[in-house]
């Protein structure tokens, strides 16, 4: 127990300690933060009337984000099978960043659910005995069980992986090996499981189809392997952790499979919504050309196509081996990504509505203001455990500080 308190006295007293590049990092996100806390209690206080959305339109860039977020989450499996299943000793180096990305973005995935809920201090009436968890019928029951249980999952992996290279001891296989595989399931059904709940409106045509489940993993297949090829790329500049090249063109040619993957699903829906068109069509219409003079939309859907087919052009030639045009072709598939699963699916569910009226969406400051307030300190608990985990993993953080590594 001792050594245990001693272990998060070090970790609290590191978070405090680092260079003037890395203060100003935290403080910039710390500002942003709290803007975005500062907005969304205006919005606390108003109500929801301060963002962009109506009965018409009642999802709006919280749930936009928090879609595409859950994918970005599953970035740890695509680190863990190859570790793990296929015995790549390299991608050993790199899983546990995976695992810390996995926590801040659920962290993230539950901020703008909460800040989504028009009276959030109600969220007891989901929690027994205050209230109906309303489970196994409830889709959104299960969302809340995935979510939390995959955030449990990630912090015993990583919290008890780095609790060990501080004592400096080998990790018991079965205090973790379970945790790892079972999270390679949990991580597919979050992703999944969110599919389910816009698949399961059959009143909303735009999200009434099978291929959107097998869009959401493919999506999260790129988006979330591209995040953690740019995060390498910052660690192996700002520290003195040593990351190779093998993961990261690992990582490239995961994303290669899956963005080609959910290019052909995004052909195969579009011929289906545009070759044989009904009613059911209108939803697509207006997301790619425009429904009655109201076109909001398209331009955030095609430039979304342009960004991804962009992204994938570089990685399915050797320019992607070469890493500047890697990290370009990883920040075109994150950006197009994010719009075509936050935009470009959220939004043409609800225009038009099931009366056939049309009313456009447009985040207002004070929404935006929330968004960015939440991206900025999922970034900032990144950051954080970025700060605390590498000192530990690279050995100039441990138990006996006579006994520790030098840093590589």
């Amino acid at each position: 127990m001792k050594a245990y308190l001693t272990f998060l006295f070090r970790v609290w007293r590191l978070s405090f300690q680092g260079s003037w590049m890395f203060y100003a990092w935290m403080t910039l996100l710390t500002v942003v933060a709290l803007v975005g806390l500062h907005a969304w209690a205006r919005q606390f206080v108003d109500g929801l009337q301060t963002t962009g959305m109506t009965n018409q339109v009642s999802w709006g860039a919280y749930i936009a984000n928090f879609t595409f977020l859950v994918g970005v989450a599953a970035a740890a499996v695509m680190l863990v099978i190859p570790a793990y299943i296929y015995k790549k000793e390299h991608m050993h180096e790199v899983v546990l960043f995976g695992e810390l990305l996995a926590i801040a973005v659920i962290v993230m995935c539950l901020l703008f659910v909460t800040v989504d809920l028009g009276r959030p201090d109600r969220f007891h009436h989901m929690i027994p005995p205050f209230g109906i968890f309303n489970f196994p019928g409830s889709i959104l029951s299960w969302d809340v069980i995935v979510l939390n249980g995959y955030l449990l999952l990630n912090l015993h992996i990583a919290g008890y992986l780095l609790y060990c290279r501080y004592r400096h001891q080998k990790p018991t296989k079965r205090f973790y090996i379970p945790f790892v595989f079972l999270s390679i399931a949990w991580a597919v059904s979050i992703h999944t499981v969110t599919a389910f709940l816009y698949v399961g409106l059959a009143g909303r045509g735009y999200w009434h189809n099978p291929l959107v489940p097998s869009r959401f993993l493919a999506s999260a297949f790129v988006a979330g392997p591209a995040l953690m090829i740019l995060t390498f790329q910052i660690i192996r500049r700002t520290t003195n952790y040593f990351i190779g090249d093998q993961p990261i063109f690992t990582l490239r040619m995961i994303m290669t499979v899956a963005m080609i993957i959910n290019m052909f699903l995004l052909g195969c829906e579009v011929f289906t919504e545009f070759y044989s068109p009904t009613q059911h069509t209108a939803a697509a219409h207006y997301l790619y050309f425009g429904l009655h003079g109201h076109s909001g939309l398209v331009p955030w859907i095609w430039t979304a196509i342009t960004l991804n087919a962009i992204g994938l052009t570089l990685l399915i030639t050797p320019l992607s081996r070469k890493i500047g045009w890697l990290n370009l072709a990883c920040l075109t598939c994150f950006v197009g990504i994010w719009i075509e699963k936050g935009m470009g699916l959220i939004i043409p569910g609800f225009v038009p509505s099931p009366l056939g009226q049309i009313v456009e969406y447009l985040p207002t400051l004070n929404e935006t203001l929330v968004c960015l307030g939440i991206w900025a300190f999922g970034l900032l608990m990144f950051s954080w455990m970025l700060h605390v985990a590498i000192p530990i993993m690279n050995g100039s953080l441990r138990d006996k500080p006579e006994l520790s590594a030098q840093p590589n």
